[in-house]
């Protein structure tokens, strides 16, 4: 596998400098980093059950997978990876969930309870002991299956835990350095207002909730306003600019329909690849939707 850190070196100035740049213009999927430049689809495929069955035929029309990295093995890994689809696993480095393995190792560090979702804290990122088990301990075990990377959740939980951001920094910059050495890609998704802190360790990065999203207060899907639609899509294009590669997530409870194909055609036009799911991530569709 190619190892990025020359391009990393080179490319990381001018990153930053494109994402606060302000202005329009055409943005583009394609990332430089050429590891990526055939994925032209992706599936956000973490939900339960969605490791079952032929996973040959599943994910077979899809150039990249997001899996999650507990509970994929490396049975799962090759018969993905033999077709060429590139595999991420997903690992939540800005909170606590009780239901990991890991979960005893890292109580000692929850802050207080995420409303959201239950059974998952928001984590102490600021204590270098959380850091030392996520990026010396965790994740080295998790990519050893034979991950092509890994995709982060929650680093944007410093939006809200503002002393949590230098420690954030500093365990995305441990996890760049653990990936770089292993020659494999780093995602993460959402937190824009404090991506620039991350910008120069990552491959690609994921929007959620471009079009649509789920309202856990009224637990009902909703459509967003045109104001919000129109700030995500402005983020994607800043983002796709900086050479990432860039997808979107939007949560609908059909699988079809007019606001699943708005969607689509929005995170197609900012730039990004896109996935419609339930809030649950457990609806994969049947093909790949591939932009143009």
């Amino acid at each position: 596998m190619l190892r990025r850190c020359s391009f990393r070196l080179l490319a990381a100035a001018a990153a930053l400098a494109a994402l606060v740049a302000l202005g329009g213009g055409v943005a583009t999927a394609a990332p430089t980093d050429p590891r990526l430049e055939g994925v032209s689809s992706w599936a956000f495929a973490i939900g339960s059950g969605t490791l079952r069955g032929d996973l040959a035929a599943r994910y077979g029309g899809y150039d990249l997978v997001v899996v999650d990295a507990q509970e994929a093995g490396r049975r799962h890994l090759r018969t993905l990876q033999e077709d060429g689809t590139a595999v991420l696993g997903y690992l939540s480095v800005g909170t606590i969930e009780r239901y990991r393995p890991w979960y005893t190792r890292l109580k000692p560090y929850r802050l207080q309870a995420w409303k959201d979702w239950k059974g998952e804290f928001f984590a102490d990122v600021s204590r270098r002991g959380f850091r030392h088990q996520i990026a010396r301990r965790i994740a080295p075990k998790l990519l050893a299956k034979g991950f092509d990377g890994l995709f982060l959740d929650n680093v944007d939980m410093i939006e809200n835990h503002k002393r949590q951001a230098r420690g954030m920094r500093k365990l995305v910059a441990q996890l760049g350095r653990l990936v770089d050495a292993e020659g494999s890609l780093l995602f993460a998704q959402n937190g824009y207002s404090v991506l620039d802190r991350f910008l120069p360790h990552l491959d690609g990065w994921n929007r959620e909730d471009v079009s649509t999203y789920y309202d856990f207060d009224r637990d009902r899907y909703r459509w967003k306003g045109a104001a919000s639609r129109n700030r995500a899509m402005k983020e994607i294009r800043k983002v796709a600019k900086a050479s990432l590669l860039v997808t979107a997530t939007d949560y609908t409870r059909r699988r079809g329909g007019a606001r699943v194909k708005a969607a689509l055609e929005r995170a197609c036009t900012a730039g990004a690849l896109p996935f419609v799911s339930d809030i649950e991530l457990r609806r994969i569709p049947r093909r790949a939707h591939r932009c143009g």
